[in-house]
């Protein structure tokens, strides 16, 4: 198993999938997602979890970047269907970290999707003055607009009116100042108050990113080593990885019927 990429988009597909992650990363960091966030993605790959990771570059016009990914995960869906590495309407979770958790949710607000749930970590919904540095000073010489589209509290407003998806869990890091899910989270649970999980975890804004450290000398210590160092610079991640599969595999659970006893 390895990433396969497929249009603008890469895929994570196991033999024998049972459910398929669309996943969008952070707004700086989601060129490359299958680099940058190499480690969770393949953990939900390992744990027979397809992922489609799609790229994208950050625009004012959220709501459009948000249409350009959900379409672009469509067609990779079709295309890995077609090819039969998915088996036809397998459900679909969205998973995203920061500026991915705000698209995933106005994919949920503004297109009517079937998702079986998101799981949003460190959501952010700042301003484009507070996003982009030494924005004030570059917006009149660039010509642009001053905020995003819709801005951070139009955003809001269409989450609490017209999002789609029930269940939902909000990650949130305990060093994070760049997290904003205690605004999005009242709102999930007027909303859907029986769907929303809500789930605080050591680390950073940037645990959901990292890689392994392959070691393989050969030399028993040097080996012990390096999987020790695995072991302490990833514990967050770890940490964050378990729940979150946790929480996919209980969505799992909920949705198989119950079959009568023999």
């Amino acid at each position: 198993m390895g990433w396969i990429p497929i249009y603008d988009s890469w895929a994570l597909v196991p033999a024998h999938p049972r459910a398929v992650i669309h996943f969008l990363g952070g707004a700086f960091i989601a060129a490359a997602p299958q680099v940058t966030y190499t480690r969770l993605l393949e953990a939900c790959a390992d744990a027979g979890l397809a992922v489609v990771a799609t790229p994208f570059i950050n625009t004012f016009d959220h709501a459009d970047l948000a249409r350009q990914c959900l379409q672009e995960f469509e067609r990779v869906q079709a295309r890995l269907e077609h090819q039969r590495l998915l088996p036809p309407s397998l459900p679909v979770f969205g998973l995203g970290h920061s500026m991915g958790s705000k698209l995933h949710l106005l994919i949920g607000s503004l297109f009517p999707v079937q998702r079986l749930g998101n799981a949003l970590m460190a959501f952010n919904n700042f301003s484009a003055r507070r996003s982009i540095p030494f924005f004030s000073q570059l917006a009149p010489a660039l010509e642009v607009d001053a905020e995003f589209t819709p801005t951070p509290a139009r955003t809001l407003r269409l989450i609490e009116e017209h999002y789609g998806v029930a269940a939902n869990l909000l990650v949130r890091f305990r060093t994070d100042d760049l997290d904003q899910s205690r605004d999005l989270a009242q709102r999930l649970c007027d909303r859907f108050p029986d769907s929303t999980d809500l789930l605080r975890l050591p680390g950073t804004h940037l645990t959901p990113m990292g890689q392994s450290v392959q070691l393989q000398s050969g030399f028993d210590l040097l080996d012990q080593l390096g999987q020790a160092f695995n072991r302490e610079v990833y514990r967050d991640l770890d940490r964050l990885q378990e729940s979150l599969l946790d929480w996919l595999e209980d969505r799992l659970d909920a949705r198989m019927p119950i079959l009568p006893a023999q």
